[in-house]
């Protein structure tokens, strides 16, 4: 006998069951909708925040990832150029310099030396008794280098007056520490009104800070057409550099601010891969042998940020241009020292 199959039963659940998962449904779907509209009103008011942010600054780029100065695009690439041109001037003057000394080699070689380790007599002695075209020219280079650094990229030229400059700097520095974005904001508003050009009495002043011995020797004067004196130019070339540096719009419409800072590696310190680049190579370092710089011809270059809203500890530093670097044989002649390697390795 078949047996007859009973067709299935559908679920029932009663009304109030019914009712119940349903008023659940909607409420979910009310969460949901309330957190989308909450998440788009969000991105409209980061929206006008940057908007806000880009109007401060005097720019309206539709895009942020990229700062603009005068129309140009000022990101590492362009930092690079302006840093190699710059590095070329110094090189040309300190070489013409050599070429026809106003005075022995071996004195311009004491006076940069005392310069450059800040009339610390333990550290004067030259390892070589008669001064070379390639010992002076570097340390002349090293002298500049280190007054760029410190006197120009790592200060904020402002003014014509070195003590105003001084509080500004240190303000920015306070406002940077709280929130890099303000300060982005606020270093850009600065230098819209700064002045134009490296005057010829900060151009001394800078001289006379941090190149005193080197300046009485060569009498830095006025005179920017002798071959002493063509260094006043380079100091202005320099301010150039630095307003390219400091005056740029944040970047990421103020997500990542950054300045920058300069660093010159000390004569006779260890070399740090990460941080130089040689400029001549040497198999020393190429063996895996230590060495110590022995000049540097050019400052490197940093980025500073800091964490969203300046939270992170500590700043982060990225090296956007090593400095460079001659090591101490090849800077003293020593058998160690190979041919020069264009651009450094």
């Amino acid at each position: 006998m078949a047996h007859m199959h009973t067709p299935p039963q559908p679920d029932v659940v009663s009304g109030d069951q019914y009712r119940y998962a349903l008023t659940n449904f909607r409420i979910a779907h009310e969460k949901v909708e309330e957190q989308r509209l909450q998440l788009l009103e969000q991105e409209n008011q980061v929206a006008l925040l940057r908007a806000r942010i880009a109007l401060l600054e005097g720019t309206n780029q539709p895009h942020f990832g990229v700062s603009k100065l005068n129309g140009n695009s000022v990101d590492d690439f362009s930092i690079k150029n302006a840093a190699s041109a710059l590095e070329r001037q110094i090189n040309r003057w300190a070489a013409d310099l050599v070429r026809a000394p106003p005075v022995p080699l071996n004195a311009i070689r004491q006076a940069a030396l005392t310069d450059v380790f800040d009339d610390n007599p333990t550290e004067l002695e030259p390892q070589t008794p008669n001064a070379t075209g390639i010992q002076v020219q570097s340390l002349l280079r090293h002298a500049v280098s280190k007054t760029i650094a410190e006197g120009i990229i790592n200060s904020l030229i402002i003014t014509d007056s070195p003590e105003a400059n001084i509080q500004l700097t240190r303000i920015h520095e306070h406002i940077f520490s709280r929130d890099p974005t303000v300060a982005a904001v606020w270093r850009r508003q600065t230098f819209s009104a700064a002045v134009e050009t490296c005057s010829l009495e900060m151009s001394h002043f800078f001289l006379s800070e941090h190149m005193p011995n080197l300046t009485q020797l060569l009498g830095i004067g006025n005179d920017k057409t002798t071959p002493s004196g063509a260094v006043i130019p380079v100091l202005e070339a320099a301010y150039e550099f630095s307003r390219m540096l400091h005056s740029a719009p944040s970047s990421s419409g103020g997500m990542v601010d950054a300045f920058y800072r300069a660093f010159v590696p000390d004569v006779g310190s260890v070399m740090n891969p990460r941080q130089i680049e040689l400029v001549k190579r040497c198999h020393k370092t190429e063996r895996g042998e230590p060495d110590r710089v022995g000049a540097a011809v050019f400052p490197g270059l940093v980025k500073v940020t800091r964490g969203a809203g300046g939270q992170a500890p500590d700043d982060v530093h990225t090296v956007v241009r090593r400095a460079q670097v001659i090591c101490e044989c090849a800077l003293n002649g020593g058998s160690q020292a190979a041919p020069n390697a264009p651009g450094g390795y």
